[in-house]
């Protein structure tokens, strides 16, 4: 049989050709679009975007957990900002944050943000994008090998030098106590890993309801120079838990805090430099929990205080707010405002935009705590 192909033959072997190379242009042009968009620039919009697009301001992306995934995978160094745009995001799973081929630093960092921010000219609250976890918990056990409750997370940041700025923070509609010695809980945000550095909570609203919407603990930190300010924790088991590694150089100012059922500021691990200053709470349970030892002291500067059941508890945990404390752990500066009864009075007209803040005029709302730095 002669070898000579046939002209049919050619033509067929051709098109293969020119498939094999579209299909790998194709899948090149695919690999290029699924990077970091030029700037560093990403947009995810729960209601246009589409987890498929590029992530560009035309093109936004949908899901946080898929913006993480870009981000994980990505390899380079620089800013990169995530701009979400307002709407319902629910987290089915933990959006993680760890991109460990990405470098920051202080001065170009990773910053998770709401599109429109408290402070600018046409800001409103109906525009903070609206996060909450819809996932599964996990199952914990003890000794014993008895369930005691579970837990999860909604976004994990496991990288140095990160800003989260203008959300409106839910936790999970679960019912936290199903059961006498059973625990269920939701962390909306957790900072977790090793030699950790610079984390920046701002300008975010941390919202929810004991029997409704449990928000267990806003931020719950593993490292060093934490800053949370400006912010607005509302009906909030507790704000801001400290623990494991030494959280120098960290601080809690500027933040407004009604209705806490927890312990609101729990400094297990922050150092005798952390600073908490203007600040404005209202009727809450336990103001400050200390590590069981009450090895450090603090203070309190330039804030109002306004019904609470305890100021100083030490202990505690996921169960339980410890026993009293040595209240002398935490000196009560001069300019500070502090009444065992009695709560402060909130803004509840909706359509306001100061809507949960101070009412202006009374008793805390001089010294700017809440969502706006301006």
């Amino acid at each position: 049989m002669s070898t000579t192909k046939h002209p049919i033959v050619l033509i067929l072997i051709m098109l293969g050709i020119l498939i094999n190379s579209s299909v790998s242009s194709s899948a090149q042009d695919n690999k290029l679009a699924y990077s970091i968009p030029e700037g560093g620039n990403i947009y995810v919009n729960a209601n246009t975007g589409n987890n498929a697009n590029s992530g560009i301001l035309t093109s936004p992306l949908k899901t946080l957990n898929e913006t993480a995934k870009r981000i994980n995978s990505a390899k380079g160094k620089g800013p990169i900002s995530v701009f979400i745009s307002k709407g319902i995001y629910a987290l089915e799973e933990t959006a993680d944050f760890n991109p460990v081929d990405w470098e920051f630093s202080k001065e170009n960092r990773l910053t998770i943000r709401a599109e429109v921010l408290p402070d600018d000219s046409n800001w409103n609250p109906g525009d903070m994008p609206v996060i909450l976890s819809t996932m599964p918990f996990s199952v914990e056990k003890n000794d014993s090998n008895k369930i005691t409750g579970g837990q999860n997370f909604g976004i994990m940041i496991q990288e140095s030098h990160v800003t989260i700025q203008g959300l409106r923070i839910l936790g999970e509609p679960v019912h936290e106590n199903p059961y006498p010695g059973i625990l269920i809980r939701n962390y909306p945000i957790i900072w977790e890993g090793k030699n950790l550095e610079d984390l920046r909570v701002t300008q975010c609203l941390f919202i929810g309801n004991k029997y409704v919407m449990a928000n267990h603990l806003g931020v719950l930190a593993n490292g060093s120079g934490l800053e949370v300010d400006h912010c607005l924790f509302y009906g909030v088991k507790d704000a801001v838990v400290m623990w494991n590694s030494p959280a120098a150089k960290s601080s809690f100012h500027h933040n407004l805090i009604v209705d806490s059922y927890g312990g609101i500021v729990w400094t297990w691990s922050a150092t005798d430099d952390f600073k908490f200053y203007n600040n404005v709470v209202s009727n809450a349970n336990v103001l400050w929990m200390l590590d069981k030892e009450e090895k450090l002291s603090y203070s309190i500067d330039n804030s109002v205080i306004v019904g609470y059941n305890s100021l100083v508890n030490k202990g505690g945990g996921a169960h339980g707010f410890g026993e009293k404390a040595n209240q002398s752990k935490i000196t009560i500066n001069k300019n500070v405002t502090l009444r065992k009864d009695g709560r402060l009075e909130i803004v509840e007209d909706l359509t306001s935009k100061r809507f949960l803040h101070i009412k202006p005029g009374t008793l805390g709302a001089d010294l700017r705590a809440g969502l706006f730095t301006k």
